[in-house]
């Protein structure tokens, strides 16, 4: 045999075994060396991620490296906690698998978050309308009636100076008394219905634009038409968001979930359980990788629960369905904020790491999230009952 030849083997050779190693390290396994013998152990891969970034990765309570980052372990089930200065820590046991990457991502919330108001004017009946960018108000507090009325506050605007130029007004009180209305949105968010009480339980329906209404159209006489196409609308609606899901999750949906909202990538679904049943599994074989939180496939009638649709897990959130509901989508669609106690909360979707952002005074259960995610909208008055309410942002970046 030449040597040439001999060359192009032993080329050959290495690359194989090269790339049979890269493809084993790459599924996690390890090689050890040792009294001439080469070792190889199956391990799993953890992904960590944050936001912010640059936290500390602590497995089992020992510092191992710092987001966003992967790291290699033993098969097993770990204590993982994420932590940086200033925010509130993130802790979740995490069971790692053979081959297998484990994900764990944390939102850290400031331990000190900005307080900063984005109304001054004095508001009431804040709604959010369902594409969750918006919010309807009202304003009573001016001497003059034409700065009285409904505004509306556009999250999804930039403005360069303050958020205060955010709100727009769409109806004054030269007509009626807008600034008394009570307020709901279409469900396209195009339209809102104002509806205005008098005396002797008397009350007008408006029907409005969300720009400004010169000639608001009365709909008092025809509001069972409005809503019947409103009730449609809503209906389609909720038929398009199943569309093109598995049958059996079709079934199983329109079998045990009375829906109370969808999340804003509508990968997961906020309900309350129409009946007491055993959810059949609709991914099988099990997902690899998935949320390592223990589920719950056995649901209560009236409890609260979220369910997953890309990894068919279930979580209880609540025992029982308070009037009105404390809990609406995070902006990320990963996390929930909860409104309990006289407390503003965040939450992961399973109901993991409640972390408390505000614990001052607010009106009733009026927290919304900002469309990025940086903020909380909230109505306070800050404790002084004197004072008319108006819109706060608690910054959580």
């Amino acid at each position: 045999m030449s040597k040439k030849i001999i060359i192009y083997i032993a080329t050959f050779l290495f690359l194989v075994t090269g790339t049979v190693a890269v493809i084993l390290y790459g599924k996690g396994y390890n090689f050890s060396f040792g009294e001439g013998k080469i070792g190889i152990s199956g391990t799993g891969l953890l992904a960590a991620a944050s936001v912010p970034d640059g936290a500390g990765i602590y497995i089992n309570d020992h510092l191992t490296s710092a987001t966003n980052n992967t790291i290699s372990l033993s098969p097993g089930e770990y204590q993982i906690k994420i932590a940086k200065s200033g925010y509130s820590s993130w802790q979740k046991k995490i069971k790692i698998e053979k081959e297998v990457v484990s994900t764990a991502f944390a939102l850290l919330l400031p331990t000190a978050p900005k307080l900063e108001n984005i109304t001054d004017t004095g508001i009431g009946n804040p709604v959010v309308d369902p594409s969750r960018t918006k919010i309807a108000y009202t304003v009573s507090s001016s001497d003059t009636p034409r700065k009285n009325g409904i505004y509306i506050l556009d999250m999804s605007l930039r403005p360069i100076l303050t958020l205060q130029s955010s709100s727009t007004q769409i109806a004054d009180d030269t007509i009626d008394t807008f600034s008394k209305a009570r307020l709901s949105w279409s469900p396209d968010a195009k339209e809102l219905v104002a509806t205005i009480s008098a005396p002797a339980n008397i009350s007008t329906t408006y029907l409005l634009k969300t720009n400004f209404n010169q000639n608001p159209q009365d709909v008092t006489e025809t509001l069972a038409s409005v809503n019947a196409s409103w009730n449609k609308e809503k209906e389609s609606q909720e038929k398009s968001q199943i569309f093109g899901l598995r049958a059996n999750l079709i079934d199983m949906i329109k079998q045990n979930f009375k829906i109370l909202s969808w999340s804003a990538d509508e990968s997961k679904i906020l309900y309350s359980a129409s009946q007491s049943a055993a959810l059949p599994l609709i991914i099988t074989p099990r997902l690899i990788g998935t949320n390592s939180t223990l589920e719950e496939r056995t649901i209560n009638k009236g409890a609260v629960y979220a369910y997953d649709i890309k990894e068919d897990k279930n979580f209880k959130i609540l025992d029982s369905m308070p009037d009105p509901l404390p809990l609406t989508w995070f902006s990320d669609s990963k996390h929930l904020i909860y409104v309990d106690d006289k407390k503003i909360s965040i939450m992961d979707y399973d109901g993991q790491n409640k972390t408390t952002v505000y614990a001052g005074p607010f009106i009733d259960t009026y927290a919304f999230a900002w469309p990025d995610g940086s903020k909380i909208v909230m109505l306070t008055d800050l404790g002084n009952p004197t004072i008319s309410p108006n819109l706060y942002t608690i910054g959580l970046k």
